[in-house]
């Protein structure tokens, strides 16, 4: 028998349909629970392309974070990422021999103009080589457990590097959960200008003119979308990352492999779209609030009730349908006998709506409960005793 306790809170409903994707490989992902709401050959290994300039940012934010850098740090470009030293049709924020750049300014050209001089200069900053910058990323990689990403370069213009579009999502729910000022700060950004007089000697100043390149990402503040990245090399062709937000729900989609021919990027950013579209028409992501959960009674114990506890994130996907007078019950065993230890699992919290059951949860014990003394133990056993008696008869 269990014991039920209910519990109310509140979610809205709309209608769905159907989607369809033209490029080669796609995930859709929600951003706060990871459930996968749409694949197309989700492990296929394709090279990133430029991509790729997100787990470079990554390792570079992560260093700031830990207090190793500061965006604010003015460095001069190393020759290895001059604008002029980079591989040809290379994108590029113009990198030059005699400027002064801010790390944050980096991040820009990484972020909006998708430069490959940045890159290296990133890479540089952060490690003794490209290739030991690389292995940085590696690491991280494998960290995470994307056993099926690599890279040989921080800028992505190297077929060598790879990942698959689940992996990417997966590392991309990371990065936002990681580095969620990055959206507002790089990702979102219109549109970004350098040099600036302030990068160059005053000699040059007065006839600078800085080169205003867009953001590449052309679906920013459409659907939402507020991130995170483009991409194209000919062997891969064109590849996006999108992340958007509407109400309560965010969602990440992963576009990878539209073709590499003219119209490719028209194709990605539709079936980004599309994909985005799909997404919030048919799934949400509820947030609910448990403001309280009632004790569990514990026998022959010190102490007659235990507070419980919840491990799993409460955040959840559901159809966008469902979720209507959305309502709790907790379901407790009927008999819990001490000795307990913290984390045992003494009943499920149950989610269901105006339809149905939607979740359930494991309730554990909060804290280590003792055994009572003597007569504590013989009393409950007694009481016991009756209560078993009792559902007999009953």
């Amino acid at each position: 028998m269990w014991l039920v306790v209910s519990l109310l809170v509140c979610a809205k409903g709309f209608s769905a349909e159907t989607v369809s994707i033209q490029s080669r490989a796609a995930v859709l992902m929600d951003a706060e629970t990871g459930d996968l709401l749409f694949t197309k050959n989700k492990d296929i290994p394709i090279p990133p392309a430029s991509l790729t300039k997100l787990m470079t940012m990554h390792i570079a934010l992560s260093d700031i974070a830990n207090g190793d850098a500061s965006l604010d740090d003015v460095m001069r470009p190393p020759k290895e990422s001059w604008a002029v030293n980079q591989p040809p049709r290379s994108s590029l924020m113009f990198l030059a021999d005699g400027q002064s750049v801010a790390l944050k300014e980096l991040l820009l050209g990484l972020a909006i103009s998708s430069g490959n001089d940045a890159a290296i200069a990133v890479a540089l900053r952060f490690a003794p080589s490209v290739e030991e910058f690389a292995e940085r990323m590696n690491r991280e990689a494998a960290a995470l457990g994307l056993s099926h990403t690599m890279f040989v370069e921080p800028s992505g213009i190297s077929e060598y590097n790879m990942t698959t579009a689940y992996e990417y999502a997966v590392f991309c729910r990371y990065y936002i959960k990681t580095h969620p000022e990055t959206l507002k700060m790089f990702h979102s950004v219109d549109e970004f200008a350098y040099p600036k007089p302030e990068n160059v000697p005053a000699v040059y100043r007065a006839r600078l003119k800085p080169i205003v390149q867009k953001n590449r990402n052309s679906l920013i503040g459409v659907l939402g979308v507020d991130g995170l990245k483009t991409g194209y090399i000919d062997e891969a062709g064109y590849s996006i990352a999108l992340t958007a937000k509407q109400g309560e729900t965010r969602l990440i989609a992963i576009i990878l492999g539209a073709p590499a021919s003219s119209g490719g990027d028209r194709v990605r950013d539709a079936d980004g779209r599309n994909l985005l579209e799909w997404g919030f028409s048919h799934y949400k992501t509820l947030r609910p609030v448990v403001e309280r959960l009632p004790p569990v009674r514990v026998w022959k114990s010190k102490q007659r009730y235990a507070s419980l506890t919840i491990e799993e994130s409460l955040p959840f996907t559901v159809r966008i349908e469902r979720g209507n007078e959305l309502r709790f019950k907790t379901e407790l065993q009927d008999v819990v006998v001490a000795p307990c230890a913290k984390g045992d699992r003494v009943g499920e919290l149950v989610l269901h709506d105006s339809i149905g059951e939607l979740r359930r949860i494991p309730l554990l014990v909060a804290e280590d409960i003792e055994r009572g003394g003597f007569w504590t133990r013989l009393l409950d056993a007694i009481r016991l005793f009756f209560k078993n008696v009792r559902k007999r008869s009953a």
